[in-house]
């Protein structure tokens, strides 16, 4: 059975990480729409899934996971020699699943030399490797059916307290205690990288560094 107990403390309850306005029986050109219509330098991530659309306003203790928690995939990467291409919030448009996505952060790792040096198109593509989100606040959008319909191999999913890791099989996601990508590396590093990157990131940044250089 796979534990997701926390190992690292929050307040109770949680501080807000997200501000969520959902919006309900739209068609993929209405959502297209309503995208259309929002500013280009808007700071809200959107996700629709057949019908329904979520517009996220990330707040502070969302952006600022999210972005520790792409340090430590850097970080990874870099130290065990994997190459990777990152896609960031990248939209991930897929019209023929009537889907759509703007995660918090997405990567080719086992796929990077088959996108290199080139803009990823979908239709033709495989999905990015392994996408990150951050969900602290109730999310309307299933993101477990969402990513496993994109065919996604491996989702993260950090709600504030627990680091949940998805592995697809049979075009489902099963949680796994460890990362596919990285199977050498304990949750408990995600949880302490957090917790030390909380009083200082670059204390966090080289206890990592140094943790993989003498496992």
């Amino acid at each position: 059975m796979v534990s997701a107990a926390p190992l690292v403390q929050q307040p109770v309850p949680l501080p807000i990480g997200e501000q969520r306005v959902v919006l309900r029986s739209l068609t993929w050109q209405g959502f297209l729409a309503v995208r259309q219509s929002l500013s280009p330098d808007r700071n809200t991530r959107l996700t629709y899934s057949q019908g329904t659309l979520e517009i996220t306003m990330p707040l502070e203790i969302h952006e600022f996971s999210a972005w520790l928690i792409g340090r430590f995939i850097y970080i990874l990467a870099s130290e065990l020699g994997m190459d990777t291409k990152t896609m960031g919030s990248t939209t991930l448009d897929r019209e023929i699943l009537d889907r759509s996505s703007e995660p918090d952060a997405a990567y080719y790792i086992q796929n990077q030399p088959l996108v290199a040096g080139r803009s990823v198109d979908l239709e033709q593509d495989p999905p990015p490797d392994l996408i990150v989100e951050v969900d602290i606040t109730h999310t309307d959008i299933d993101k477990l059916q969402l990513y496993a319909a994109m065919g996604v191999p491996e989702f993260w999913r950090y709600n504030g307290e627990a680091w949940r890791i998805y592995q697809l099989q049979d075009s489902t996601y099963a949680e796994v205690d460890c990362s596919p990508t990285f199977p050498q590396v304990p949750k408990t590093k995600l949880y302490d990288f957090l917790a030390t990157a909380r009083l200082s990131e670059m204390k966090a940044d080289r206890e990592l560094r140094e943790w993989i250089r003498t496992a």
